[in-house]
């Protein structure tokens, strides 16, 4: 995610915003980061440390006073949000107004398909640890919370599809089988099929092997293939073979500025 810089404001210690792995240099950035990420505000955004950077960075005590003010009268978090929106000037009265909507829907779901409506939005986000942590609450809810078999034949296929982009084979295996069982779905199956050509030494149920004809193996294998062909051609890749065309005092820095680049993205991903 890029943000755009555009009202120059002294930040020397700018935000963390850790639902978008993002640092946020300005009150129009901070703006911007809560009104189009909502599902990652929701729950804890406004809390001491938001706080302490709107009044010493952004240098708006008086905005930091009222969120003190209503957060000890017990004010909803969510206008916290709205007021955040509204004193910084950046988003007019109906986008604000839009905004409180869009948060009112959200609350009044079901649990488990709030829930589930987060975990997506992560996981589209490639935060793929924080995902199946929020895909694992709604399998904790009670039973009659948890919704139709439909609904967590989907939270189990995503829960694995969350493992799989983690490398966590096995884990990803049983949330597909999981799913499988509540519905027979042929698109899970496959995804069962796709995780045994990465990992040959997965260990596969009879059941389900007899299931796994031919045809889709070398299906699977095909796309293991095309998939090994895309890796080469990789953005991060690309990047590499600019760094070392480049003169060696340059190179080293730019390396430097990659690994920490890739920390981070490993870290969002893992997290």
């Amino acid at each position: 995610m890029s943000l755009l810089l555009c009202r120059q404001e002294p930040v020397k210690h700018p935000y963390y915003f850790e639902g978008l792995g993002v640092r946020l240099y300005s009150s129009q950035e901070l703006c911007y980061a809560i009104y189009n990420n909502p599902l990652l505000v929701m729950e804890g955004f406004v809390d001491n440390v938001l706080i302490e950077f709107i009044r010493d960075d952004l240098d708006m005590g008086f905005l930091a006073l009222k969120l003190i003010k209503c957060q000890q009268s017990g004010e909803d978090s969510d206008e916290l949000l709205a007021l955040i929106l509204h004193e910084c000037d950046y988003y007019n009265a109906g986008e604000v107004s839009r905004f409180r909507q869009k948060l009112s829907t959200y609350r009044k779901m079901p649990e488990a398909e709030f829930l589930k409506e987060r975990a997506d939005y992560l996981f589209y986000r490639k935060q793929y640890g924080k995902a199946a942590t929020e895909f694992m609450k709604i399998l904790e809810l009670s039973k009659t919370s948890r919704g139709s078999d439909v609904f967590r034949a989907k939270v189990y296929n995503n829960l694995g599809a969350s493992y799989a982009r983690l490398f966590m084979t096995d884990k990803a295996y049983q949330a597909y089988l999981k799913s499988f069982d509540l519905v027979k779905s042929s698109e899970v199956l496959k995804r069962i099929c796709h995780l045994s050509q990465w990992n040959p030494g997965l260990v596969i149920s009879e059941r389900l092997s007899v299931l796994i004809t031919e045809e889709l193996k070398q299906e699977s294998e095909q796309k293991r293939m095309e998939a090994g062909e895309q890796a080469g051609k990789a953005e991060s890749l690309l990047e590499l073979e600019k760094l070392f065309q480049k003169d060696p005092i340059k190179r080293l820095q730019g390396a430097g500025e990659l690994v920490q680049k890739w920390k981070q993205e490993y870290r969002n991903i893992m997290s």
